[in-house]
C-alpha cells in the first residue's frame, strides 16, 4: 500500500471517528499534506464514495444517511452538488449593486452566496437563519429577518407575520432559491407558506434572480411561486440542457 493510499484511508478513519470533520481539522491532523493534496484527496475520496464532500470539510457516509432519512432537511440539501453551488454563489455576488435593498432566500445555495457576499453597505432582507448567521460576519450592511415561524427543516422564518412584514418592503434585487422545476409547474417548493414569502419578494423587486443548480430541472414539488415569466436573471451552473436555454431565451430570461 503506498503512502497516497495510507493517507485516503487515515482520512477515512478520522471523518468516520468525528462523523464530520471542517477542513481546518485535516489540516491539524495532517500537518505535513499540503492543502492542495488534501482538497485533491477528498475530491476522490467522495468520488469513490468513501466520504461525502461538505461545504468547508467532509461527513462520514453513515451520517449522510441519517440525515437522507429526514426528507428535506437543510443538512440534507447542503452536502449535495457543491461544486455547481459554490458555481453558483459566486456568479450570484457579481450582480449585486452597492448600496441598494436586496432580498436573500432561505436555503443551501443562498446561504452559500451569503458567505460569500463582501462586505459594502447594503440593506438585506432573508428568511434563511444560516443567512443570517453567514451575513453576521459583515460589518457594513444591515441585516434584517423578517417575523415569523421557524422551519426546523429548512432553517427559516415562514407564515403570516414575516408575509406581512415583507408586504411594506421593495428590494432592488431578490435572490430565489429554486427547490424544482418543470414545464408545467414552473418553480416550485414543498410548502405552501414559503411558496408565498417567495412570490411576494418576486412581487416587491424590481430584479428577480433564481439561484437554481441543473439538477433541479423537470422535478415536481407542490406549490408554484413563480414562471419563467416572472424572471429576469437565471443563475446556474453552466449544465443546463439546450431545451431549458431556449425557452429562457424566447421569455427573455438572461442565463448566467
Amino acid at each position: 500500500m503506498d503512502s497516497m493510499e495510507l493517507r485516503r484511508n487515515a482520512i477515512v478513519s478520522l471523518i468516520n471517528e468525528r462523523g464530520s470533520v471542517s477542513f481546518g481539522d485535516l489540516k491539524e491532523s495532517f500537518p505535513q499534506v499540503s492543502e492542495m493534496t488534501l482538497r485533491t484527496d477528498l475530491k476522490a475520496l467522495d468520488k469513490a464514495g468513501s466520504i461525502v464532500r461538505i461545504h468547508g470539510g467532509a461527513k462520514s457516509v453513515g451520517t449522510v444517511q441519517s440525515v437522507i432519512s429526514k426528507d428535506d432537511f437543510l443538512n440534507k440539501r447542503s452536502i449535495l452538488n457543491i461544486d455547481e453551488k459554490q458555481i453558483i454563489a459566486q456568479k450570484a455576488i457579481q450582480l449585486l449593486q452597492p448600496e441598494e435593498t436586496i432580498f436573500l432566500d432561505s436555503g443551501s445555495t443562498a446561504t452559500m452566496m451569503a458567505a460569500a457576499i463582501p462586505d459594502e453597505p447594503r440593506l438585506i432582507y432573508t428568511s434563511g437563519l444560516t443567512c443570517a448567521i453567514e451575513l453576521a460576519n459583515l460589518a457594513k450592511p444591515r441585516i434584517c429577518l423578517p417575523g415569523g415561524v421557524l422551519n426546523r427543516y429548512s432553517h427559516s422564518v415562514c407564515g403570516v407575520s414575516a408575509i406581512s412584514e415583507l408586504e411594506r418592503i421593495h428590494f432592488k434585487q431578490a435572490f430565489i432559491g429554486v427547490t424544482s422545476f418543470s414545464y408545467d409547474t414552473g418553480f416550485t417548493c414543498s410548502i405552501d407558506e414559503e411558496a408565498r414569502l417567495k412570490q411576494l419578494a418576486i412581487e416587491h423587486a424590481q430584479e428577480v434572480i433564481l439561484l437554481m443548480d441543473s439538477s433541479k430541472l423537470q422535478k415536481h414539488s407542490t406549490f408554484t411561486f413563480a414562471h419563467l415569466d416572472n424572471v429576469d436573471i437565471i443563475v446556474s451552473d453552466s449544465k443546463l440542457p439546450q431545451d431549458f436555454l431556449t425557452c429562457c431565451q424566447q421569455h427573455n430570461v438572461r442565463v448566467i
